[in-house]
């Protein structure tokens, strides 16, 4: 077994771009493009809180049920991937209007009622500005 150590990588025809590999020989993948941008896992609940994150600058209350994770690194464009989650039975969990600089995080029961919930996640791919 090889072990590689390093502090940086850098790609040799262009500084951002690592291209890696895939299984079968068949595939490339740009390293870059895989790593989540943004994640932030936070208590929804009560005081609201970051429990932990990264790239998130601070997290904003809109109500019950809807809270804005606000980023410290903005997106290119707002074409990019969330995905949401949480840890309570019965409650669905989903983003709504993402700007370059922010997403919405929404939490509602099956009748659509907005209802605070205690685990709630948020990340992004996509690429930054």
């Amino acid at each position: 077994m090889s072990e590689i150590k390093t502090d940086k990588l850098t790609g040799v025809g262009t500084a951002g771009s690592i291209l890696v590999t895939g299984e079968g020989n068949s595939t490339t993948t740009n390293l870059q493009q895989g790593l989540a941008k943004v994640w932030c896992a936070f208590n929804g609940q009560g005081t609201i809180a970051i429990r932990d994150s990264f790239n998130t600058a601070s997290l904003t209350d809109n109500g019950t049920g809807a809270h804005t994770v606000n980023y410290t690194s903005a997106f290119a464009t707002v074409e990019y991937a969330v995905t949401t989650s949480h840890q309570e039975n019965q409650v669905n969990c989903c983003y709504v209007g993402p700007t370059v600089s922010s997403v919405r995080v929404d939490s509602r029961n099956d009748a659509g009622t907005y209802f605070d919930i205690t685990h709630k996640t948020a990340v992004a791919h996509g690429d930054l500005a």
